[in-house]
């Protein structure tokens, strides 16, 4: 790693962690929800990245951070890049179907992500992660079983077919997380990733850039701050666990939108999702605890 491994810790930690950075990006989900419904979701994601970009740019350049090097600079431009057309379809479909719904879809993407990290990082995935997403994966199924009944309509069909192909995207995306965990601080990560998008964003600009009202001001500077502060904790996490350890914290975030969608939007839950939401909490904690490898007796490895 071109800048020194990081401290030992301990997986336990690093969830902890994780799961408080998809806290506040799920905060973030619901304030995006109601600017996409407001602005537009192109202009609600134009405003919020360049804002974000702002506020982390201040502190990178604050700091007096180095650049990056060819090999980071790689991972931010193609994260930051894949994150456009993620964002764009998750946020479009958001506004279309219900929080607590469409996190659920989107649980598709930790259980890629998986085996994406064998795939690409090389990583050994153990019995007990695979256990644990397959909970997961069974609690999603539950919810949709309690859901089957529910009349969605075409739009809601539309969103939803959105958010699954945002959810393919964002499986890589939590790979890219690893990557570029290791090779770059959390303050560089979050510039990087909110310049690179908003830059993208503003190709558009031209064509389909509207000024936001003054009364949505506080409310893009407060998804700005939560992108920023979720950006930063999820990088640290990444540099200090493997992607197939962390990639099931993202189940948490049903929690989170099943609260932020009734107490925001009025929507309501039913029954079986609670059930689905206890089976992914318990995937959850699974997936937190590691067995210490066996030591080698002969070369102490």
């Amino acid at each position: 790693m071109a800048r020194g491994d990081p401290p030992a810790t301990s997986t336990a930690i690093a969830f902890a962690v994780a799961t408080l950075g998809i806290a506040f990006f799920s905060a973030m989900d619901a304030v995006m929800k109601a600017l996409s419904l407001e602005l537009g979701t192109y202009n609600a994601l134009l405003w919020r990245t360049s804002a974000g970009a702002a506020l982390a740019g201040a502190l990178f350049f604050g700091l007096r951070s180095p650049w990056p090097g060819p090999g980071a600079a790689r991972v931010h431009i193609t994260r930051g890049l894949l994150s456009v057309p993620m964002a764009l379809l998750f946020f479009w479909g958001l506004a279309r179907v219900p929080m607590a719904q469409a996190i659920a879809l989107a649980f598709v993407a930790p259980l890629i992500a998986l085996y994406l990290a064998a795939i690409l990082l090389e990583e050994r995935i153990e019995r007990r992660a695979i256990l644990a997403s397959l909970l997961g994966f069974a609690g999603v199924i539950v919810i949709f079983a309690g859901q089957a009944e529910a009349e969605l309509g075409a739009e809601a069909f539309r969103g939803s077919l959105a958010i699954l192909c945002s959810a393919g995207l964002y499986a890589y995306n939590i790979i890219l997380m690893r990557r570029q965990a290791l090779l770059a601080k959390p303050v560089e990560v979050a510039f990087f990733t909110s310049a690179i998008m908003a830059g993208s964003f503003m190709l558009a600009a031209p064509f389909l850039a509207e000024p936001p009202p003054a009364g949505q001001l506080p409310a893009i500077a407060g998804a700005a701050a939560l992108a920023f502060a979720s950006l930063l904790l999820l990088s640290w996490a990444y540099a200090r666990a493997e992607a197939q350890h962390l990639a099931p914290v993202e189940y948490s975030s049903f929690i989170w939108a099943a609260i932020l969608g009734f107490v925001v939007f009025g929507e309501t839950v039913q029954p079986w999702t609670l059930v689905g939401a206890a089976m992914i909490v318990a995937a959850c904690l699974i997936a937190a605890t590691r067995r210490p490898r066996a030591v080698d007796p002969e070369t102490g490895l």
